[in-house]
């Protein structure tokens, strides 16, 4: 269970389209003064150091964040504000030109919280939650994140709604065991019970796993009977058949903004084009209304 450890992926290309997503939803929630109840359901260590441990072990960066700014400084066209927005945010945990350390997605929340903004975090896993609590409490924002050794899945329903009824909730659960599918789901389908206008943010791999393969169209069946609109945006950087390290990875979006499309319609065929490592490079961007 608690194999999986997130700094092996740490920069990765499922992390760029991850939080270049959730940088986006939490900028377009801020435009209105009301508080924001953000939670991340999987929230790991928070911060990675790219350079050592299972980061350096795995090296997924140099193919994902540290491959894309070799693109851009080489590219002459002018870079969409979505990535300018999310590389911003890795930069700010780099004082120098190279990029040594790594956000996650709790730094990232962390970082761009307003004072009337709440953050919780959520993880399980016994060695990540100690590095987790160690490296929110050097954040100035500290005093606005609670941070729980719990499962993300069964608590989130005990914070829904929140008191502004105004919320944004990341589920990034690591889909090592099967029953993650079946959980998230049941949370999903709970979560619009109790606090239909949250925006859920939901990450997931693109596996040749038949639990993967129904994911997004579960995922739309169930944001469908809540009369919810959604939004799926895929990025593959290779179509390798054999090749076990992940081609492919996914964010469904219930809830999302009306900007958000045309921002991933920017950003996916550049992301394409950097990340990409052979002819089956694709991206998938779809929608559908309430």
């Amino acid at each position: 269970m608690f194999s999986y450890r997130h700094a092996f992926h740490a920069g990765s290309h499922a992390d760029i389209l991850k939080h270049l997503i959730t940088i986006q939803l939490l900028r377009y929630l801020q435009e209105k003064p009301g508080a924001l109840s953000i939670v991340d359901t999987h929230a790991g260590a928070g911060l990675y150091n790219l350079q050592d441990g299972f980061a350096a072990i795995s090296q997924e960066s140099a193919g994902g964040i540290v491959r894309l700014q070799d693109h851009l400084a080489s590219a002459s066209a002018s870079v969409p504000e979505s990535i300018s927005d999310y590389l911003t945010c890795v930069a700010i945990e780099n004082a120098t030109e190279s990029t040594a350390l790594y956000p996650g997605s709790p730094f990232i929340f962390a970082r761009l919280l307003r004072p009337q903004d709440r953050l919780r975090l959520f993880e399980l896993h016994p060695n990540e939650i100690d590095i987790l609590r160690s490296n929110i409490n050097q954040l100035n924002r500290a005093k606005q994140v609670d941070v729980y050794s719990a499962d993300g899945f069964s608590r989130l329903k005990g914070l829904l709604p929140p008191p502004s009824r105004r919320g944004l909730v990341l589920i990034d659960p690591s889909y090592e065991d099967k029953q993650d599918y079946r959980n998230l789901e049941s949370c999903l389908e709970e979560a619009l019970t109790r606090f239909a206008t949250g925006c859920y943010a939901i990450w997931y791999p693109v596996i040749a796993r038949r639990e993967s393969i129904a994911l997004a169209d579960r995922l739309g069946t169930i944001a469908k009977a809540h009369q919810r609109s959604w939004l799926r945006a895929e990025l593959r950087v290779e179509n390798a058949p054999g090749e076990r390290r992940l081609q492919a990875s996914g964010m469904f979006i219930v809830n999302p903004p009306w900007t958000l499309h045309n921002h991933l319609k920017d950003a996916l065929p550049i992301l394409k084009k950097a990340l990409g490592l052979d002819s089956g490079a694709s991206y998938t961007l779809q929608s559908g209304e309430a």
